[in-house]
């Protein structure tokens, strides 16, 4: 009877051995020696390198997920969650790696084409500078550069001075119309103005002759129905 129980935690004891043993293992496999990558060559395989990077990190956060959901069946739940994030680890680890390698050899391939192309403007400048100092250019004479060069008048610069003469006449002549068209409007508009100045004064002295003599009407009535004066 004894002998039973004994044989029982011997069973589990050496299942659970086992199991660690197991589990030692697979943490040993995890655990790899990481190599570089290998160096990029051209900016469009740098270009390839990094959109894969991004691929490919995507794909291990897919696995991460999916390798979670299978942790959460089994019966050493922390230990499988260990396993997966470890993987995803090294995983992130290995593209990051790849990602800076690519990074870096474009920023190079930059700085190698500024660093030419600034060479390559000093080169023309020193050269441009050669050529003047080899070559300079006629010193001109002062007194000859004072003087202006002697215009001559072709005919068609006659015939466009004579369409201008032309059209600064006929401008002159209409505008002297219309200034003479001005001064006829007024004209007429001062002596109607003066027209209506004098009827108006006719009127006014009208209305005072008739208001004088209907005061002096009055004023005789009123000295006709008065009392007689006394002796």
């Amino acid at each position: 009877m004894t002998r039973q129980p004994m044989l029982r935690l011997t069973a589990i004891a050496a299942s659970i051995s086992l199991t660690l043993l197991l589990g030692a293992c697979s943490n040993t496999e995890l655990v790899q020696e990481e190599t570089p990558p290998a160096p990029t060559t051209s900016a469009e395989q740098a270009e390839q390198r990094l959109a894969a990077v991004a691929a490919e990190r995507a794909a291990i956060e897919a696995r991460y997920a999916d390798r979670e959901v299978v942790c959460y069946d089994k019966f050493f739940v922390n230990r499988c969650l260990d396993e997966a994030r470890e993987v995803r680890r090294a995983a992130l680890v290995t593209q990051r790696a790849i990602e800076i390698e690519a990074s870096l050899y474009l920023r190079r391939l930059k700085v190698d084409e500024r660093d030419k192309a600034i060479a390559e403007a000093d080169a023309a400048y020193a050269q441009e500078e050669a050529k003047l100092a080899a070559e300079p250019p006629p010193v001109k004479d002062p007194a000859a550069a004072a003087l202006p060069p002697p215009r001559t008048k072709p005919a068609e610069s006659r015939v466009r001075s004579q369409q201008r003469a032309q059209e600064n006449a006929a401008n002159a002549e209409k505008e002297a119309a219309e200034r003479a068209a001005n001064v006829a409007a007024y004209e007429e508009r001062r002596r109607k103005s003066e027209e209506r100045q004098k009827e108006v004064a006719r009127r006014v002295a009208e209305r005072e002759a008739k208001a004088a003599q209907r005061a002096a009407e009055e004023a005789k009535r009123a000295n006709g129905n008065g009392p007689a004066p006394t002796n």
